[in-house]
């Protein structure tokens, strides 16, 4: 876990978010995932990554540090590494990067295509920062982690 709290510092800091900055990270099954997306999206399926920002609605700014939560599957997440070829920790890390994205108010799947665009935009950027100077301090070979997009389509 002490390497997914690295990424997910290095997130942050690339963002720009205060070091105050506080963010729950779950990594759960897909049975957990799927009540989570029942309970609170209406969606009766296991999914990959579910965020829930703590800065919308009524209680925003209450806690102006307080991110939001950021919940994913590992099963899922093996799955669709196994389908590129990357590793767990290279999709694990993917989808904190879109988790993360997701509760600062990017948004693919609501907005234009334009703010699709500029969330693709830079969860490349950032995921290229983690693989060029995050995943080498932490060891974690330059597998096929080039292979993780945000279509699931092939290279990034």
């Amino acid at each position: 876990m002490n390497d997914i709290r690295r990424v997910a510092q290095t997130i942050l800091n690339a963002l720009g978010c205060p070091e105050e900055t506080e963010l729950s990270v779950l990594i759960a099954d897909d049975e957990q995932i799927q009540e989570i997306n029942r309970d609170y999206l209406q969606r009766d399926n296991p999914t990959n990554v579910i965020s829930f920002a703590q800065q919308e609605g009524e209680g925003a700014g209450i806690c102006p540090y307080l991110l939001g939560d950021v919940v994913i599957s590992a099963q899922t997440a093996a799955r669709d590494a196994s389908e590129v070829g990357a590793s767990l920790f290279s999709e694990l890390s993917f989808l904190l990067v879109h988790g993360v994205l997701h509760l600062l108010g990017y948004d693919h799947e609501r907005g234009t295509q334009q703010q699709a665009e500029e969330m693709e935009a830079k969860e490349v950027e950032l995921f290229t920062l983690l693989r060029t100077q995050i995943f080498p301090v932490l060891g974690i070979e330059q597998d096929c982690a080039a292979d993780i997009d945000v279509n699931g389509e092939g290279t990034l």
